[in-house]
């Protein structure tokens, strides 16, 4: 594990052990990284960002656990929650455990992608959405370019 953070930073450590243990973001805009050594670095999220944590284990007989979480990186004084090899930790905003899951959380952020909006950048309340909209056994609703209008509209007004 890393060190606490003495700044307000949100570091995670990312670990690539090759069909072993692959800790890697998906989406996400790092402030600064840290190379601990070949396997293992930290990269560090400014408060308010939002990223998406992709953690996975497997041995000689197949997947041992796969997971995904997109937190939102939390300003001095946040209430959050812990994430393993997340200091602090963060807001969650969607979090799933078990493959099938963790592929249909991929799909949606591809398809973010795919109508042009940067994940990291898309209102976190969608991914909230998405979440609930997935552990009901729902699609979740197309993220438009009204919803980010009204985002970003949002977003402006608040301190």
């Amino acid at each position: 594990m890393i060190a606490p953070p003495s700044d307000n930073l949100t570091h995670v450590e990312l670990i690539w052990i090759e069909k072993q243990i692959e800790h890697w973001i998906r989406f996400g805009h790092e402030v600064a990284e840290q190379i601990l050594d070949r396997r293992r670095r930290v990269l560090s999220f400014a408060p308010d960002s939002v990223f998406a944590y992709v953690r996975w284990a497997g041995n000689e007989f197949g997947t041992v656990v796969s997971r995904i979480d997109i937190l939102r990186a939390v300003k001095p004084g946040e209430r959050f929650s812990t994430v393993g090899y997340v200091r602090p930790g963060g807001e969650i905003l969607l979090r799933f455990a078990g493959w099938p899951r963790v592929q249909r959380v991929l799909e949606a952020i591809d398809a973010v992608e795919q109508a042009g909006f940067d994940p990291a950048e898309v209102c976190p309340d969608h991914w909230r959405h998405v979440h609930n909209r997935l552990a009901a056994g729902d699609l979740p609703r197309t993220y438009t370019q009204e919803r980010h209008r009204a985002w970003l509209l949002r977003r402006r007004l608040m301190p």
